[in-house]
């Protein structure tokens, strides 16, 4: 339903509760789960039977009775009832439901945005993985899930950040060179221990044979690292691979098409003295103590942290935990001015979830800094499995160990890659059959959604060639009357529910209801166009079956552009 629509009808109810008692703000409208319950429907009554001291359903039965008494009702309104103990369920007249096909044509690309965010900014980090090997499917389905998201709270009115962690310090960014180190020996005939090999796979085989190369490898930030191609040099080993593996990352989301706003090194935390204050922080709150050599973090003296024992902060050998610097890259999310945060990352990050929201309200006030609930916020994915010719795809040659991202899209294609990890919630298991996305059949439902797009623009050209067509201006003078059909009703319904449907997949982290969406509306198209002729001889039925089509075409290329998804003209 249109928003406009919408404020009209809670002020006809307004108008119709005055005589009884002021109402309330907003008037509280739903829509039904049932068609047969009407368009909306309102439980205002129901709220007001204790304080009236009377039965909600007499109370619903006065406000309905006013409400078909106003005439701007009969505008929106074809009936008005009540049901149940007290509902007003409320059906729209035709022309209110045609009006939808006019407004899509009139606000084009902009159907279906809103302005909740107000301007306010919010940082989506995704995907952020560690340079210590090509991105594999569950990366890919984070960068999926976390673009759909960006852009859906972008289209809600926020100013998005999309933002890639890269833990670029630590243990297994060590692992990573030794085992770099120990195959550019193995290339050069010497000895080498099986165990230094602590990362397997062709690419580190790549890796070694382009630093003996003495390669050069071009940073994103401009800078050139050239490999020394001596093996004992192995500060090179390691800057030169860590360098070579954030390229070979930047081109697997090219693959994808992903672009990113922001780039945060894990090892700037340290530089920038940003871990040793956050740890200053905590022995400041008397939340830290020394036993065994290590600093520990009293977490079970923290407020929701979820542990039931204390955690060690900094290792005997002088290194930290994970959490130390998550905590801290959250704070400086907090210091760049960042209203929300969205963190996407798999099922396995859920203890550490709790741990940095309970730790950041802690950390936070002595900086300076006011940390809002929940945050940051997240939405944590479960890994995905890969059938391939009926059977699961267990590892790549070249990763070694797992289907990276860029086999999965090598195979699929872009388009069905993006829809299909972005078509389930985030939360259950998925199986991305390979076979099915590249089929051409009903099944499959990238396929089905973008044949929907090249079907409205196939019919529009054959408009042309007779001399028939609409173009959206044209359009917007066509008389929609005609379109009273059950199946032109759906289709227009459908419609009408793509805002809603925006706002809540944006007020829940839930890009996925934007594809269950678009596979429904084009179920909806195809029934039409099967059951309906387009290019009728009726003239004025024609031009409104082209006008909703042109209406169709539009809010299909909304939604999939939502989810980084293309609308072919052909297929």
């Amino acid at each position: 339903m249109l928003a406009e629509q919408r404020q009209a009808i809670a002020d006809l109810l307004r108008q119709a509760l005055s005589p009884i008692r002021a109402a309330p703000d907003p008037v509280e409208l739903q829509r039904p789960k049932l068609p047969e319950h009407g368009d909306l429907s309102s439980p205002v009554a129901l709220g007001l039977a204790r304080e009236l001291g009377q039965p909600a359903r007499q109370i619903a039965e006065q406000i309905a009775a006013r409400l078909r008494e106003l005439p701007a009702a009969r505008d929106l309104l074809a009936a008005v009832e009540v049901a149940g103990p007290g509902f007003i369920n409320l059906r729209l007249n035709a022309a209110a439901k045609q009006a939808v096909a006019h407004a899509v044509l009139r606000q084009a690309s902009r159907f279906g945005r809103g302005a909740e965010g107000e301007g306010r900014r919010v940082v989506v980090e995704f995907v952020s993985a560690n340079p210590t090997g090509p991105l594999h499917v569950g990366h890919a389905r984070q960068a999926a899930l976390g673009d759909a998201l960006a852009n859906l709270l972008a289209a809600r009115g926020w100013q998005v950040s999309r933002e890639f962690y890269y833990n670029d310090a630590g243990a297994q960014i060590d692992r990573l060179a030794t085992s770099v180190q120990a195959r550019a020996r193995e290339l050069l005939g010497e000895p080498i221990d099986p165990d230094l090999i602590g990362y397997l796979g062709e690419y580190i085989v790549e890796i070694a044979r382009a630093f003996l190369a003495g390669a050069t490898v071009q940073a994103r930030d401009g800078a050139a690292v050239q490999a020394s191609g001596d093996p004992a040099d192995l500060q090179s080993v390691r800057a030169f691979a860590v360098a070579y593996l954030r390229n070979e990352q930047d081109l697997d989301l090219e693959t994808l098409g992903l672009r990113f706003d922001h780039f945060y090194l894990e090892s700037s935390l340290y530089s920038d003295g940003r871990v040793e204050a956050t740890v200053r922080a905590l022995a400041e709150a008397g939340l830290t103590y020394e036993s065994e050599g290590a600093l520990w973090l009293r977490t079970t003296a923290i407020e929701g942290s979820g542990d039931d024992k204390d955690r060690v902060m900094r290792k005997a050998d002088g290194t930290y935990t994970y959490f130390v610097p998550d905590v801290a890259y959250h704070v400086t999310k907090l210091q760049r001015g960042y209203a929300r945060a969205i963190n996407i990352q798999g099922y396995d990050h859920q203890s550490e979830a709790v741990r940095v929201r309970a730790a950041l309200p802690v950390v936070g006030p002595p900086m300076g800094l006011k940390v809002p609930p929940d945050y940051p916020e997240y939405m944590l994915h479960k890994m995905v499995r890969v059938i391939r010719g009926g059977q699961e795809v267990k590892m790549s040659k070249r990763a070694g160990e797992f289907v990276s991202l860029r086999d999965l899209v090598d195979w699929a294609g872009r388009d069905a890659t993006r829809f299909f990890l972005v078509s389930r919630k985030a939360d259950t298991e998925f199986a991305f059959d390979v076979d099915l996305a590249l089929s051409h059949s009903e099944d499959n439902p990238v396929y089905y959604v973008q044949y929907a797009h090249a079907r409205i623009c196939s019919v529009l050209a054959q408009a042309t060639e007779q001399g028939t067509a609409l173009d959206e201006s044209t359009a917007l003078q066509v008389d929609l009357a005609p379109l009273v059909s059950a199946r032109e009703m759906a289709v227009l319904a459908r419609l009408s529910d793509f805002p809603d449907l925006v706002r809540e997949a944006a007020e829940v982290l839930a890009p996925h209801q934007v594809a269950f969406y678009l596979r429904e509306l084009a179920a909806q198209l195809h029934g039409f166009y099967n059951a309906e002729r387009i290019l009728v001889e009726d003239r004025d039925l024609r031009a409104a079956r082209l006008a909703l089509l042109l209406a169709v075409r539009q809010v299909v290329r909304n939604g999939l552009d939502l989810i980084g998804v293309s609308a072919p003209e052909r297929m």
